[in-house]
């Protein structure tokens, strides 16, 4: 752990020396001759793949009954626009989001989640996001798609799917941080989340800013997507269904290969790197994950809970074999390394003080800012332990440097 006077993180290097991208080696044969000719790991390895498929199952089932509840209380609100309706249309976006979170553990790998072409991830989750792309901003009253009614007459779901992305990374139109911005509003506050005014919704002649009834269309629309996606994506892992099959087929090997691949490359290049190394390093507002709600301490908590998950096969009071006891069955050191290395980022998580982006914009040494480099360090450590797992179990993971 970095004390209050210990240096920074020396991150001013490409983030690729510092942060792996993992992916499967093509050799995973398991006929090879290699630790996989024990029929005992075979047995325990096939117990904690189905586990699995029941710990994500469940999870996607969960975030989509949120993601509904989301939807209910959007629709509530725009029927009667009002300061409490807002406000509880984004409670929900916060509830849905704690369990969206521990379901970014199971991408990198061409789950239904990120395969090609659909990428549903990309359409959920993408950020950082240029908000002027959607709507007004301070300084352009008139930016936007809602408010681009020549270009953009009628908004309807296929529109808005087709200018995700369109003009850039930074052009995101849809999912779960579009939904953010049309009810936080741009984070204007030093110490607080955006302030959008329930009025921006009001169609009675009396509301804020203009083309209030498109942008109730927007919102309704994008959080109809995401309902659509977090009940495609629970349908895919249900029992019967093609992807549902198609994992449970695989040899045990190569779902293990699959299941450390997920937990490896959200914990290090992906969360230790893109997530929190950028913003870490940049010190911009812009780079931090959820900056219109400020609650990216949340994000980045329960990214770390659903790495922990996995590893110990449990979702919620939803337990079974496990990752865990496979390790400790081969080596226990290294079990209750990686077991005390997973706690430790959790925890490490819990302690960085929100807003996120006054805790990266602290001066070096502050104990803020220092939280954040805490957390970072401590999501390295496992991804090298998580590593140490798979050559453990003969599955190979590739870093590219």
């Amino acid at each position: 752990m970095l004390s209050a006077t210990a240096k920074p993180l020396p991150l001013a290097a490409p983030l690729a020396v510092f942060f792996a991208a993992l992916a499967p080696a093509c050799d995973s044969d398991p006929a090879a001759g290699s630790a996989w000719d024990d029929a005992e790991l075979r047995a325990r390895a096939a117990a904690v793949h189905e586990q699995y498929i029941h710990v994500v199952g469940a999870s996607y089932t969960d975030t989509r009954l949120a993601a509904e509840d989301l939807q209910a209380e959007v629709e509530a609100f725009l029927a009667a626009p009002s300061a409490d309706g807002l406000e509880a249309a984004k409670q929900a976006w916060l509830a849905a989001r704690e369990l969206y979170g521990q379901t970014e553990v199971y991408r990198f790998y061409g789950g239904p989640i990120d395969a090609e072409p659909d990428n549903i991830e990309g359409r959920l989750n993408s950020w950082p996001m240029d908000e002027v792309y959607v709507d007004y901003v301070e300084g352009d009253p008139d930016g936007g798609i809602i408010n681009d009614v020549a270009r953009y007459p009628a908004l309807d779901r296929d529109l808005l799917v087709d200018l995700n992305g369109a003009g850039g990374e930074d052009d995101i139109a849809t999912g779960w941080h579009a939904i953010e911005f049309l009810l936080w509003g741009q984070d204007l506050s030093a110490d607080g989340p955006g302030a959008r005014p329930f009025t921006d919704y009001v169609v009675d002649g009396t509301g804020s800013a203009s083309n209030q009834e498109r942008r109730g269309e927007y919102l309704r629309i994008v959080t109809e997507l995401v309902v659509a996606d977090m009940t495609r994506l629970a349908g895919d892992w249900a029992d019967g269904a093609k992807f549902h099959e198609e994992f449970a087929a695989l040899d045990p090997r190569d779902a293990l290969t699959k299941m450390l691949l997920g937990m490896g490359s959200l914990s290090g290049a992906e969360l230790a790197g893109e997530r929190m190394a950028v913003a870490y390093e940049t010190r911009e507002q812009e780079d931090e994950h959820s900056c219109f709600s400020d609650n990216t301490h949340r994000d980045l908590y329960t990214n770390a809970l659903g790495i922990e998950n996995v590893y110990l096969g449990r979702y919620g009071a939803l337990t079974g074999a496990s990752l865990a006891d496979l390790v400790a069955a081969r080596d226990p050191e290294l079990d209750a390394k990686l077991r005390t290395q997973l706690r430790a980022s959790v925890e490490a998580m819990a302690k960085i003080p929100p807003p996120f982006d006054r805790a990266i914009q602290a001066p070096d040494g502050d104990p803020a800012r220092v939280a954040v480099a805490d957390a970072i360090a401590a999501l390295k450590a496992q991804t090298a332990s998580i590593a140490e797992v798979a050559a453990l179990l003969d599955i190979t993971l590739n870093l590219e440097q």
